[in-house]
């Protein structure tokens, strides 16, 4: 009947050769016969131009003898190798008893679908490489499209608290309030009785005052102070009044001892990092959530200062601290907004680990995941680099470029001494190494360079010529420095502070780094264009004017002043009556007790201001209290 039977599958011959054979090319009759042809008594090895020969450039059949080839296609006499998948595939049937046609739907077809798994990481060998000449990678092979990056789920109003709060959002300092309220309850409940501390005043926090708490920590990174008691100093010198009227100060210290973060019975205590991994992981992954970046990324070290004894503690002579917790940081480099971090935690650090590429190579990994197979670029060091792990990101759709070791495995061999100035270029087919001699010894690794020099923009003061750097050097240069500079914005404000808890300081470094991205966020958005400081000193603001927080009374002198006075939204209402004055209830106008612009006096009022919890006179003084700043 001349079935056709599904040969839709590739099937792999040998020397990785695949042959396609489709639906419509031959028949089940066809396909037999030639199967027999390949195990006449002459049986040998074809090879793979005879195979493609027979398959595809062969069409009549009077070209074979089908005499001499009539052998039984079910003996049991061996097969050359490379047919042997052929013959013994369960898809392609043992004969036509196996292969049921329905007249009206047609010969049935099992559809061959590629094996779903990580791709095998492919060793770069040194005997690959040679001498380029005009040589352009091929590259990942995959055109970025960058209509779809930038902000995702943007707030209806892009103001900077709603920008802050796409990382920090209300679940999650919510979760924050629950284990402080926690951990305060359980150390009160540790005090021996009879003694009075310092904890003995705490009352359960709220929602509004962890964020006005968190809204001053950020303020004391713009208004610098040697400690935290000189932030309520009543030294003229250094007196900040701002800070008193928001917070007593027992009351600021108390919730940052009793700041915390998970509940130890549900934490896992193998886990290094179980005393803030669910804020962590919280705020990486809004990170992740918000925006989309870029063609271009890099991936770099950053390193939070901490001396203190730690177990996972790190030693970078190349950055300015030196010792602190270690973090690997990828970064989008047009707008420098941190995508992702993992902290370095020695054999438990948070990567998926790949065989053949070792810590660094499994590193990038676990960190371009989301990202990889869209055509990106990725700018390292030459501590991930690698010829093996640059092959795997270009089969992966990535290309890469790097300074590289010539000690890695699978470079090249270059010249030992080289003039200044000198370059050498090395390709393998899909990457380009580069030595250039400039001061020292520069090695490049790249997959998206040519093998070309181009003018750096400067003049070379002994011969007044333009400067020339390789293609790669110049872009990398622009490209590699997004983490560093990120270091760099949040070390002039940031609200870290020395601590005796490893965790808190790790907290309030996440906070810096949730800041700057929303920086980054509100510049995409509004497109306005502020300073870093100048956005922290807006959010702080919007933070106390959105969750208000009324000053509890502890008696003695009133407040000096009250935050938001002269900006916030303000309105009269009548003073709340008391037991013993009931609806005549009366207080003392502040204005009329401490003008500077008339005649002072002790004068009752009935009317207030709610939100600054002071009486006034309906007029003039509640307008004078709201616009003047030395009323």
């Amino acid at each position: 009947m001349g079935l056709r039977a599904p040969l839709t599958c590739t099937h792999h011959l040998s020397l990785n050769t695949s042959i396609r054979v489709s639906e419509n090319s031959i028949s089940e009759l066809e396909y037999r016969r030639r199967i027999n042809m390949f195990t006449n008594s002459r049986r040998r090895e074809l090879t793979d131009e005879e195979i493609r020969e027979i398959f595809f450039n062969s069409d009549d059949e009077g070209d074979y003898n089908t005499e001499s080839s009539g052998s039984d296609s079910d003996s049991e006499e061996r097969l050359p190798p490379n047919l042997v998948s052929l013959e013994r595939n369960p898809e392609l049937g043992e004969g036509d008893d196996d292969v049921e046609e329905n007249p009206e739907e047609g010969p049935s077809v099992v559809p061959c679908s590629r094996p779903e798994g990580p791709v095998p990481v492919e060793e770069v060998r040194s005997s690959d490489w040679r001498t380029a000449v005009d040589f352009t990678p091929p590259g990942p092979g995959i055109e970025f499209d960058s209509s779809i990056s930038g902000v995702q789920n943007p707030p209806e109003t892009p103001t900077a608290v709603n920008c802050f709060k796409m990382f920090l959002s209300v679940e999650t300092v919510g979760e924050i309030v629950e284990e402080t309220n926690r951990y305060a309850s359980e150390q009160q409940g540790k005090t021996a009785i009879g003694v009075i501390g310092k904890l003995s005043k705490w009352v359960p926090t709220c929602l509004n005052e962890v964020y006005t708490f968190l809204a001053i920590a950020l303020l004391m990174g713009l208004v610098r102070k040697s400690t935290l008691r000189e932030y309520w100093s009543t030294d003229p010198v250094l007196l900040t009044p701002f800070f008193a009227s928001v917070f007593s100060q027992d009351r600021f210290l108390n919730l940052l001892r009793c700041l915390h973060f998970v509940n130890p019975a549900h934490a896992d205590t193998r886990d290094p990092l179980n005393k803030i991994r669910n804020v962590f992981n919280a705020l990486t992954s809004a990170f992740k959530r918000s925006f989309i970046p870029y063609k271009d990324l890099c991936v770099d070290e950053s390193l939070m200062l901490w001396k203190g004894r730690l177990g996972f503690r790190q030693y970078i002579p190349s950055k300015r601290h030196r010792f602190g917790i270690k973090f690997f940081v990828l970064c989008d480099v047009v707008t420098g907004y941190v995508q992702d971090m993992v902290i370095y935690t020695g054999a438990t650090t948070s990567i998926e680990s790949v065989e053949g590429l070792g810590v660094s190579g499994s590193v990038v990994m676990t960190l371009l995941a989301p990202h990889l197979g869209k055509g990106h670029v990725l700018y390292v060091d030459n501590w991930y680099s690698s010829p093996t792990l640059f092959q795997h990101l270009l089969h992966q759709g990535t290309g890469a470029c790097g300074t590289v070791r010539l000690n890695r495995r699978g470079m090249p061999t270059f010249p030992k001494k080289m003039k200044r100035g000198e370059v050498t270029f090395r390709e393998n087919g899909t990457q380009l190494a580069v030595k250039w001699q400039d001061k020292r010894d520069v090695n490049f690794l790249t997959t998206v360079h040519p093998s070309s020099m181009a003018q750096s923009g400067r003049l070379d003061h002994f011969t007044g010529e333009p400067k020339v750097k390789p293609a790669c050097v110049l872009d990398y240069n622009k490209k590699m420095g997004a983490v560093d500079r990120a270091d760099m914005i949040t070390s002039f404000v940031d609200c870290a502070r020395k601590s005796t808890k490893w965790y808190k300081k790790l907290f309030f470094h996440l906070l810096d780094t949730a800041v700057l991205n929303a920086y980054t966020v509100h510049r995409k958005l509004s497109e306005e264009r502020m300073p870093y400081k100048d956005f922290r000193l807006k959010l702080v603001k919007e933070l106390i004017q959105e969750h208000p927080l009324p000053r509890r009374s502890t008696g003695g002198r009133p407040c000096i002043n009250t935050p938001l006075r002269l900006t916030g939204r303000h309105f009269p209402s009548f003073v709340p009556p008391t037991e013993a004055q009931g609806q005549s209830t009366r207080r003392h106008c502040r204005v009329c007790l401490y003008t500077t612009r008339r005649k002072r006096e002790r004068k009752l009022s009935r009317y207030m201001c709610s939100s600054c919890d002071t009486a006034l006179c309906p007029a003039p003084c509640f307008e004078e209290f709201h616009t003047l700043k030395n009323y």
